[in-house]
Parts: C-alpha cells; structure tokens; sequence
C-alpha cells in the first residue's frame, strides 16, 4: 500500500505542478463573473435573461461571489450563460509528498518529545544527530499508515 500512496502522490503533484500558476492569478476585485461578462460588452439584464434569474439577482450574485459566499451551483449556472467552464481546483501549497513527509514528522516528534523529557530529567539526554536519526526512522514507519492526520493532543 504505501508505495502506491507515494506513486499516487507523484503522480498528483507532477499534475498539480503545472495547476501552481493559476494559484497565483489574482481574482479580478469585481469578481471573475463581472470582468468576463464585461469583456463580452453583455448587460446584467442579457445575463440574467440568460440565467433565467430577475436583473437584480446579477449584482448580488456578482457581489456574493467577491465575498466568497457564492454557492457553487450559482457559480455554474453564470459559468453556463457567460459560455465559460467552471473549474474548482485544490492545489496544495506544498507537494503533496512534502506535505505527508513533514506530518509524518511531527507525529514522530511527538511521539520521541515525552521520551526525550524522560531522559532528559534522568540526565540520559541523546545527543541532536541521534535525536533526528530517531526521528527521521519513526516518520518513514509513520508515512501512509491510517491515522497520520489525526491529532495526537486536540486542542481543548
């Protein structure tokens, strides 16, 4: 199972990669809907027409959608009668494996913190280089097993 999650995951950030300029384009500020629907010199009366929805519902569909509170079937309806497709991405902000490899460390750490604290009162502090050579063996045994998300202290 485990290199299948990590072949899975390669696989998914060699696509994703290429999604990562997109992140970046800014949102035009009156919203992607107004900004096409202006470059297409089409009225909010022509698009409510072709929405099926009343003139007044565009200004607050336009608004809603600046203040992120959109609904998405709302956003594929204007998506349709501007003749544009709606596409709704996730793109981490890290690799994917990146990200797996960085949580399965923690937990690690979190795992080794309460040992160290021991040995530490009973003065059999390890040194650094052991300490992360423990680390780093924990994590690849904590990489794609159920449970790597989960909090081990949820805050209270």
């Amino acid at each position: 199972m485990a290199t299948t999650n990590a072949h899975a995951r390669r696989r998914l950030d060699a696509r994703l990669q290429l999604l990562r300029p997109l992140v970046d384009e800014p949102r035009p500020h009156k919203g992607w809907i107004r900004a096409i629907r202006d470059a297409l010199g089409m009225s909010s009366t022509e698009l409510a027409a072709r929405m099926g929805v009343s003139q007044q519902a565009i200004p607050d569909l336009e608004r809603s959608e600046v203040r992120d509170t959109i609904k998405v079937g709302s956003l594929r309806r204007a998506a349709d009668a501007l003749d544009c497709d709606l596409v709704c991405l996730l793109v981490p902000r890290t690799s994917l494996d990146h990200a797996v490899k960085a949580q399965a460390r923690r937990r690690a750490a979190s795992h080794i913190g309460p040992v160290a604290h021991h040995s530490r009162l009973e003065d059999q502090q390890v040194n650094d280089d052991d300490t992360n050579t423990q680390l780093d063996e924990l994590a690849v045994r904590f990489i794609d097993r159920r449970g790597l998300w989960v909090d081990p202290d949820p805050p209270q």
